[in-house]
């Protein structure tokens, strides 16, 4: 293992471009609001930009790691009165310049939220966990903060994904950290390997709190109606069940909704339902 302490990612967004990619921002943010308003039952409308009329409306939401704010907007768009968390002080700075009239953007960490016990319906962790130092205090604090009947949207990768997303060098995030920082230097990508992946069971474990749902296989059997057009080819969504289950080892990114409380989804029926991954386990 290198000796190099995991830091703070500072200026994310002034580091990764596509953070600023404003189009691919907002597609996943349509992605994910999809599924937690499918996981709370609410009817996926929107009304007029700016109107505050949609499917999260009356709910207060959370986007950790917001950095330039394009999902955070979509939230407020879709009618959450919503707040936007960050250390990226460049990020916040444009999100604040282009979205501060709708969303309120606050400089703070994950596992220090700046909101009171149960005083959140929605949050997102759309791939963060892998960036933060201590992601089990980040997801701890999450579920301080969610209301009895809020969720939690995660975006989550894992360690056995074949092409690393960061980088998009093969096999990084399988290797030990002094394995995976000589790559980085091989390759000519950095000096040091940041992003930390967990297995599919360490994800598991990290959010043993909650009640998750997968709806990894619901996204890719119908991706029009997820907004997941964009990276899903509509082949995809015509493979049965059984074909589409045996892909999700090779699948790079899980989406799951995490329910603070124990629930189930309660949008319509689905072609493919979602799966339960996990009862809360309570401490």
């Amino acid at each position: 293992m290198s000796d190099k302490p995991r830091e703070e990612q500072l200026a994310y967004s002034n580091l990764m471009g596509k953070m600023l990619d404003e189009q691919a921002r907002r597609q996943k943010a349509a992605k994910l609001i999809s599924v937690i308003a499918h996981g709370l039952g609410r009817t996926d409308t929107r009304g007029p930009e700016g109107a505050g009329e949609g499917p999260l409306t009356g709910l207060r939401a959370v986007d950790v790691g917001c950095s330039a704010g394009f999902i955070a907007d979509e939230l407020a768009l879709a009618g959450a009165k919503t707040t936007g968390v960050d250390i990226d002080e460049p990020g916040l700075a444009k999100a604040r310049a282009r979205f501060g009239d709708r969303v309120d953007f606050r400089l703070a960490r994950g596992e220090d939220l700046p909101f009171e016990d149960g005083s959140i319906d929605v949050a997102v962790l759309n791939h963060i966990y892998e960036h933060v130092v201590d992601p089990e205090a980040v997801v701890a604090d999450i579920h301080r903060v969610l209301a009895p009947g809020g969720v939690l949207y995660l975006g989550i990768g894992h360690r056995w994904q074949i092409i690393e997303p960061h980088h998009r060098l093969p096999f990084l995030s399988w290797l030990p950290q002094s394995a995976a920082d000589r790559y980085m230097r091989l390759t000519g990508k950095g000096e040091h390997y940041y992003e930390h992946y967990s297995t599919p069971a360490g994800l598991k474990r990290m959010f043993a709190a909650f009640d998750v749902w997968d709806y990894t296989l619901p996204v890719l059997a119908d991706p029009e109606a997820f907004s997941g057009g964009d990276v899903i080819p509509a082949w995809v969504g015509k493979l049965p069940e059984q074909a589409l289950a045996a892909t999700l080892p090779l699948v790079p990114t899980y989406v799951w909704l995490a329910f603070r409380s124990p629930a189930r989804p309660a949008g319509p029926e689905l072609r493919v339902a979602p799966r339960h991954v996990s009862p809360p386990r309570h401490r």
